[in-house]
């Protein structure tokens, strides 16, 4: 899991930004479950685990607006 938090780290961020539109955005989802359990953060497993399926609806416009600002997806860890 380490390997793909990384790997989606490493990304330039027109990638980043590709992968949170609408559709794709069920990918930094399970970035932020990874990044949670490498670092056994139990809140955020449990909201990443919320925010897979019922969250994608808001957190695309969310990742969007924090690749552009900061050029990475935010999250409490």
């Amino acid at each position: 899991m380490k390997s793909f938090c990384k790997a989606m780290e490493g990304l330039d961020w027109i990638v980043k930004l590709i992968l949170a539109i609408p559709v794709l955005d069920i990918i930094w989802n399970i970035y932020r479950l990874c990044k949670s359990i490498t670092k056994g953060n139990i809140l955020g497993i449990i909201l990443a685990i919320i925010l897979i399926l019922p969250g994608a609806s808001f957190m695309w416009l969310v990742d969007i607006i924090s690749i552009i600002v900061f050029k990475k997806v935010l999250w409490i860890d």
